[in-house]
């Protein structure tokens, strides 16, 4: 644990493999901008590997103030053992008050061995930051403290958490909750390189070879997408979404119940254990709306739900509502989609 340091940066991990940025960090340097400047501090990133390239241009493109770089051969591919070693250094030179992570693969097995090792506190996959205070019971007002807010008891709550007394404050938040902010190329920063004393034998493991696969759609991207869920009723049902996507040039997306069924493939999920997404259009067709699944697409810009249930909760978000049969709508709005073109 380092000693509580409020004017310690806000600091953001930018993880990156191969010389390439994930966006999550990038995410994160808008909500990390926002709040380093409530509390009047230098927004900070953290990068770490071998032969980074332009790497901490774009961080400081993107809102860093400052990028402190560790470059070493052993850093090249990420390993948790020298990856939290090197960070906790850092962490007790700098005295961050605030560390975010993406909750990521290499963020969620990072910042638990971080958090250990600072005796600090870390709140998982969380929807929103916010600064404000926090008053103990018959005790003193803590001030700009971090507010880390999540889903809690299956996304039927939501809950506050905070951490006054040890100190850096940490969370890892969610993949696409954060708008991606529009880069700067005038903006000025400082680039801090920072030796490290990693050795071979601090590596518990030897990489032979590494095996990636893409993922077969990018959600994020997409201008529309239409989703199905349980309601759409089999796998071979789900073809409908699939036309009415293509006709659509769209995206085809899932609720957690279609994933959990077989009727389409993980990568496809949108909610809150899934992909968070904002198309121009959203069209949800037999998803009832739970809370896991509207955390995940409900900024869209426009929702059409299409549900045979008029209470579904899909509609309370819904900006157009079609009570229905989908198997009747769907080959109707192909059929005018087919007319039109």
């Amino acid at each position: 644990m380092i000693k509580v340091n409020r004017q310690g940066p806000v600091w953001i991990f930018a993880e990156q493999e191969s010389g390439h940025l994930s966006d999550v960090p990038l995410e994160l340097l808008s909500k990390g901008r926002e709040l380093a400047d409530h509390l009047k501090v230098r927004l900070g990133t953290v990068l770490l590997g071998q032969g980074i390239g332009e790497l901490p241009a774009k961080l400081i493109a993107y809102g860093a103030d400052d990028v402190i770089v560790t470059e070493h051969p052993l850093l090249k591919d990420y390993q948790t053992t020298s990856y939290a070693r090197v960070i906790c250094d850092l962490i007790k030179k700098y005295e961050p008050q605030i560390v975010l992570y993406g909750a990521t693969a290499m963020g969620r097995d990072l910042a638990p061995r971080i958090a250990s090792e600072m005796r600090a506190g870390l709140t998982a996959d969380c929807t929103d930051l916010q600064i404000g205070d926090h008053a103990e019971k018959d005790g003193p007002v803590h001030k700009n403290l971090l507010l880390q807010i999540r889903p809690a008891f299956g996304g039927n709550i939501i809950a506050t958490i905070i951490n006054y007394d040890r100190w850096p404050q940490m969370a890892t938040v969610r993949e696409g909750v954060m708008r991606m902010p529009e880069p700067d190329t005038r903006r000025k920063g400082n680039v801090i390189q920072e030796k490290t004393h990693v050795a071979p034998e601090d590596l518990l493991v030897s990489i032979i070879e590494k095996h990636r696969q893409a993922k077969k759609v990018n959600l994020k991207a997409a201008r529309i997408i239409v989703s199905g869920g349980a309601g759409v009723g089999s796998k071979d049902n789900f073809q409908l979404i699939w036309d009415l996507a293509n006709s659509l040039g769209a995206a085809v997306g899932g609720s957690r119940a279609a994933v959990d069924l077989g009727f389409v493939d993980r990568d496809h999920q949108v909610g809150q254990t899934g992909t968070t997404v904002r198309p121009a259009l959203y069209i949800a067709c037999g998803i009832s709306g739970a809370v896991q699944h509207r955390a995940g697409m409900q900024e869209s810009a426009k929702i059409v739900a299409i549900n045979s249930d008029a209470s579904a909760p899909i509609f309370g978000i819904a900006h157009y509502g079609i009570v229905g049969d989908m198997n009747i709508i769907i080959p109707k709005m192909i059929k005018a989609l087919k007319a039109r073109a």
